[in-house]
């Protein structure tokens, strides 16, 4: 079962057991995950210090209003002003300096650190970094049904994008009648959609480009819409006009190669064995070089997360984990499929989140 416990909570527990004086937290995402407010504050300070039983979510004055609205109860909001200091605030809600202190490691800067240790004691630091990505790893069903709206608002883009599809449209075309599908839902971009024609979707990070599609080319399609800041992540295939031998023969391969991924998910699983069902199957039609990438990752607030579905890793799948399945086969110079989905992990199975068919779309030519 997932653990239904507000995160805060969750964090302030792991903070006792460390026997932690306090926290200061200033990854946007962490953030937003443990306060239920989202922002960009870009090179202002945005930061979340606990201290005893307070609270304080220290935003730029611009944000203060949003931050109060959306913030969890018992979050107090602390707004500064350009012009003002905003470690003036920092100090005044670490006071006492606590010892240990829990920070993000891998988010703090140098030069953040500089600024907090010229504010407060810090003392010792512990990184509270893993332990959030791990709480964040297992979804509550609210942020499940989050995910399930994000995966539906997917789906329906999927199918006007290919009701739009002809032969001659440019990649960005592609790629702008997707944005144009995710506004009308009220919903944003996960990451920069990927729409590649022909050999570039031989290039899995490839980004649109002003190439037409021509007549008997691959196109592919990797995007996903973000609902309430949490996010989707889908890539489907077509082909202008009639698919070739070999073309059907790919994409069959890597479908074949996704469901065997998909029939292996459950908790108890390790990650490698979810990989290795995919590869397995594209290794024995004889594309095993040409999968070059793990079979799939976490998603959430962010498009990548944990679990990573690594070659040989035995990380271990947990219920209410959420995932992407996602082998493909890459020739350069002739192009690639990839067929992806998102799935949540629940008792005794996978169930995916994404449901658009999985064919070969067949583009109109002229």
């Amino acid at each position: 079962m997932s653990d239904e416990r507000a995160p805060l909570t969750r964090l302030q527990e792991w903070l006792e057991e460390k026997g932690a004086g306090g926290a200061y937290l200033t990854d946007p995402i962490s953030i937003a995950y443990l306060t239920g407010f989202r922002a960009e504050p870009l090179e202002r300070l945005m930061a979340l210090c606990l201290r005893g039983g307070a609270i304080d979510l220290i935003v730029p004055a611009i944000e203060a209003e949003a931050a109060e609205a959306a913030a969890a109860e018992g979050v107090r909001v602390r707004g500064w002003r350009d012009g003002q200091d905003p470690y003036r605030l920092v100090a005044a809600a670490l006071e006492p300096s606590p010892s240990p202190l829990a920070v993000e490691k891998d988010h703090l800067t140098l030069a953040g650190f500089g600024r907090l240790d010229a504010t407060v004691e810090t003392g010792r630091l512990i990184d509270t970094g893993p332990t959030l990505r791990r709480l964040r790893a297992r979804k509550t069903a609210r942020e499940i049904a989050l995910l399930e709206r994000a995966a539906r608002i997917t789906d329906d883009a999927t199918g006007l994008l290919l009701a739009a599809l002809r032969e001659g449209i440019t990649e960005i075309e592609a790629a702008t009648a997707l944005t144009e599908a995710f506004a009308a839902a009220g919903a944003e971009h996960s990451f920069p959609s990927l729409c590649q024609f022909g050999p570039n979707s031989a290039l899995p990070h490839h980004r649109p480009s002003r190439r037409p599609l021509a007549a008997g080319e691959l196109a592919l399609f990797d995007f996903g819409a973000s609902w309430q800041g949490y996010c989707a992540d889908t890539t489907r295939v077509a082909v202008a006009g009639a698919p070739d031998e070999r073309q059907r023969e790919v994409h069959r391969v890597v479908l074949e190669a996704h469901d065997a991924a998909l029939a292996e998910v459950r908790a108890g699983r390790t990650a490698g064995e979810i990989d290795e069902a995919a590869r397995a199957v594209i290794r024995a039609a004889g594309y095993g070089d040409a999968f070059i990438h793990r079979v799939g990752h976490g998603l959430g607030l962010q498009d990548h997360e944990v679990p990573s579905l690594d070659p040989g890793s035995d990380l271990v799948l947990e219920e209410g984990m959420v995932l992407t399945i996602e082998p493909g086969i890459y020739l350069p110079g002739w192009g690639g499929v990839r067929i992806e989905d998102d799935v949540v992990v629940e008792r005794g199975r996978g169930r995916a989140l994404t449901a658009f068919p999985r064919h070969l779309a067949e583009v109109p030519t002229a």
